[in-house]
């Protein structure tokens, strides 16, 4: 029997961040009384509870505390986590007492490690689900919805366009910051090779005002789990920001090597300040796949795109869907990807609901 059949909570940890009120708010509407907010300030916490006029429910908690951990899991059938984690030890809890589990990180270090959990998942009757939001979330739903144009989907090319004019939370900046300077590996035509964040930019079209940009590498992780998950040979994940003058100027950077100080806490610490205090731009993003393939023998392009505001609530309404089916439904038992238990489009729909808008291009391209 799963924690579900028996348990009806709902615990958002550290739920009164940039992500987590979206996500606490949308599911109170659903689940009143039934969502709790959990974190170390309960102050936070308890404001967010009392402007939710009952609705959710405060508590105060540090799950990195082993002593805390196993109580506040009593009456949970899911926890929905918006915090980074230096390890595993709290997810195995949940996976080992049944209870459904959401991740919205964006440390494929992370996800890889809670991959290898899914034997304990499936032991303990716990459905996990991983690459929950916009960017891994979205970026793979789109790849899903783009493999239906080909008879055989050859490369995926995924971008982020991110507004600087949004108050980013902070963890948010300081994960962007701390990947700025770090090189990892990608798969590139069947075979494995070494990039950097921020270098080997490629122009692409996007949709609306903006045009063609260029936009550079990034170690968002779903360009490590598609070639698994799809089979694809080719995939990249790249970023830029609203303001093109700003993307030029942090690839420069990175070029000259400026971004080797951020081996020292003072520079990152400089940059994340940077960052969220000086907001600039707008508050819109993009998420598009570039998808090229086969189809009746002949090549073929597709671009699909989302194009939305406030890049932080979007990704709690993507976590918050994800929250609500797995209370509704039953799924299977094991650590999954977004995209290998649900279909794009309800999602696509669901969120059009709250200004999300679709784009859909054929060679378009650069």
């Amino acid at each position: 029997m799963s924690a579900k059949e028996t348990n009806d909570k709902i615990l958002i940890v550290g739920g009164y961040g940039a992500v987590g009120r979206t996500i606490a708010n949308r599911l109170a509407e659903e689940y009143p009384g039934q969502a709790i907010v959990a974190g170390r300030h309960y102050e936070v916490a308890n404001q967010l509870a009392q402007a939710s006029e009952g609705r959710i429910q405060p508590l105060q908690v540090d799950i990195f505390s082993a002593h805390q951990t196993p109580e506040i899991l009593r009456d949970v059938a899911l926890v929905v986590m918006c915090l980074d984690q230096p390890d595993t030890r709290f997810v195995e809890l949940c996976l080992k007492n049944g209870v459904d589990y959401v991740d919205v990180t964006a440390s494929y270090e992370f996800l890889t490690q809670v991959e290898m959990l899914d034997e304990v998942a499936k032991v303990g009757g716990s459905t996990t689900i991983l690459s929950v939001g916009l960017a891994p979330g979205m970026t793979n739903l789109l790849a899903c919805l783009s493999q239906t144009h080909f008879d055989d989907l050859q490369s995926l090319d995924l971008y982020a366009l991110l507004g600087l004019g949004e108050a980013h939370g902070e963890a948010a900046v300081h994960w962007l910051v701390e990947n700025l300077n770090a090189t990892f590996t990608v798969q590139e035509d069947g075979t494995t090779k070494p990039v950097k964040n921020f270098a080997d930019g490629r122009r692409t079209i996007f949709p609306e005002r903006l045009g063609q940009r260029t936009a550079y590498r990034f170690n968002f992780p779903e360009q490590h789990v598609l070639p698994r998950t799809f089979g694809v040979d080719s995939v990249s994940t790249r970023l830029a920001f609203d303001s093109a003058l700003v993307t030029n100027l942090v690839a420069f950077c990175q070029k000259i090597g400026l971004f080797t100080l951020l081996r020292y806490r003072w520079a990152q610490n400089a940059l994340v300040k940077l960052f969220t205090v000086l907001q600039f731009g707008s508050e819109m993003f993009v998420i598009q796949v570039d998808a090229r393939g086969l189809e009746n023998g002949k090549l073929k392009a597709v671009s699909l795109a989302v194009t939305g505001e406030r890049e932080a609530r979007f990704t709690g309404l993507v976590a918050a869907q994800v929250a609500e089916r797995l209370m509704r439904n039953h799924y299977p038992s094991g650590i999954f990807h977004i995209e290998q238990l649900f279909e794009p489009v309800p999602f696509i729909t669901r969120l059009a609901e709250e200004g999300l808008q679709f784009h859909q291009s054929s060679g378009g391209f650069v």
